[in-house]
């Protein structure tokens, strides 16, 4: 089986439910691609007692018609089992966990959970049972549920207010890579990409590994991200549908946020998505809850503002790169990104992307500005301006418990990034309009990312820290 990188701290979970005296019942959640099946199969090397694979949009006849193959196939029995309901299917997986003679724990591995339970299923009822009445009597079963509809894995449960509540005993959430393990991704398979490289292809895979593990070491990236998504048959092409479609039920309703989202990269409020969408009440708020549960967008708050007027930004690097060059795109050129790379149009999608990417290594960026192990609060700040004062706006404020406040410019550039002596007045002019109107007059300095650094010279005196890519590819 081919090697798994980084999730130290999810083999470090799964050792510890094998280890400990009790029944384990574990979930896997993160969204599509992600690589949730590959750390279970890496950790227990296929190794189970049983495991089951849901169906996808199969009743509930065909979902139990499976369920007995498998059952068959792991008991050894001559004649496959039937089963009508889901408490049947259960109580005869009993019957044969409590026939084997296992020295260590039975690893009972239930796939793409979420796809089992449809509206005539009972499912759920049956699994809480199965768990409440014979498993929790036990210290041998680890149960290990994994699914990429985060939604289900949340209300079904994690948050079940009936007999699973609180029966989870560990929540492995993977999240996509980061840049330094995309790094250790791309090396350990024969790319010899430079830094500047691994984080363009970051800004259009983002770090999901099924994707990256499509990548052609042999194709330069211009070339692999023709093969993908611009050449007839590109894998990502068509990803896009059945990526909602597969997370989402009534997926149009996500598509329709996202996609407003992706025309909006200083993010909205919840007020401002209300009145595009007309989407308002319970249904807006599940659905900004499930896309962030699944790292689609990002909420977070404005400076001084915690109860509302939070920001939500669309952060899935994929679905931006999908809405800004594949979506209505008409162009039948198979070689458009080799041919339209070095645009204008992609330099500016490389800098709304980098400050995406930069919030994404928010930990990296407090590392390298030393303040790890400082309390702060991170937020973004608008000020809209009133009749006769102009407005202003900082994406990424860092405020320190020691009253030091960053602003953040986060900039993408080949080469050191020039400060020319206008974009210094406007900034000097934006803090300003920063300190008068938060009333934080003190200890405020800006703070640049970029790829390469600021070029020496003299308009630098504004440059108060300086955070490069080397930083953000830190662990």
């Amino acid at each position: 089986m081919e090697k798994l990188i980084g999730r130290e701290k999810e083999l470090q979970d799964l050792e510890k439910c094998m280890q400990s005296p009790r029944s384990e019942f574990v979930i896997v959640y993160g969204r599509r691609r992600v690589g949730k099946t590959f750390l279970v199969r890496s950790f227990f090397k296929d190794d189970y007692a049983f495991h089951y694979v849901g169906a996808h949009k199969k009743t509930k006849k065909k979902q139990l018609e499976n369920f007995g193959k498998v059952l068959q196939r792991y008991s050894g029995t001559k004649k496959r089992p039937a089963f009508s309901n889901w408490s049947d299917a259960f109580d005869a997986l009993e019957m044969y966990l409590d026939s084997r003679t296992d020295l260590q724990k039975k690893v009972v591995f239930i796939d793409e959970m979420p796809w089992i339970d449809n509206k005539q299923s009972d499912f759920v009822d049956a699994l809480e049972y199965f768990w409440n009445s014979w498993v929790t009597n036990r210290d041998d079963i680890v149960l290990v549920a994994c699914g990429s509809a985060t939604s289900w894995m949340m209300d079904k449960l994690v948050e079940n207010r009936g007999g699973l509540r609180g029966r989870i005993t560990h929540r492995i959430y993977l999240h996509p890579f980061s840049l330094y393990e995309c790094k250790e991704y791309l090396n350990y398979h024969g790319f010899d990409w430079d830094e500047y490289q691994i984080l363009q292809n970051y800004m259009v895979l983002g770090g999901v590994p099924y994707y990256l593990s499509l990548l052609n070491p042999k194709l330069s990236l211009p070339q692999n991200i023709d093969s993908l998504f611009f050449n007839r048959g590109g894998l990502l092409r068509e990803e896009f549908d059945e990526l909602y479609n597969a997370l989402f039920t009534k997926a149009e309703k996500y598509i329709e946020v996202v996609e407003l989202l992706s025309k909006h990269k200083e993010g909205l409020e919840r007020k401002e998505i209300e009145a595009h969408t007309r989407i308002s009440g319970g249904t807006l708020t599940k659905i900004l809850k499930n896309l962030e549960r699944c790292d689609f967008i990002l909420g977070y708050n404005q400076l001084n503002n915690k109860r509302k007027g939070a920001i939500y930004r669309l952060v899935d690097l994929y679905t931006i790169f999908y809405y800004k060059f594949i979506a209505g795109n008409l162009s039948e050129d198979e070689d458009y990104w080799m041919h339209n790379f070095q645009t204008r149009a992609v330099e500016v999608w490389e800098g709304q992307t980098f400050e995406l990417v930069c919030l994404l290594h928010l930990r990296q960026i407090k590392h390298a500005l030393g303040i790890s192990g400082t309390a702060t609060e991170t937020s973004a700040w608008r000020y809209r301006g009133t009749d006769g004062t102009k407005g202003a706006q900082v994406d990424l404020v860092i405020k320190r418990i020691d009253k030091i406040t960053h602003l953040c410019e986060m900039k993408f550039s080949e080469t050191p990034y020039q400060i020319t002596k206008e974009y210094e007045q406007k900034l000097r002019e934006r803090m300003r309009i920063f300190c008068e109107q938060t009333g934080i007059s003190k200890g405020v300095v800006h703070t640049f990312v970029t790829p390469v650094g600021v070029k020496r010279g003299t308009h630098y005196g504004i440059v108060h820290n300086e955070v490069t890519a080397k930083d953000l590819f830190q662990p």
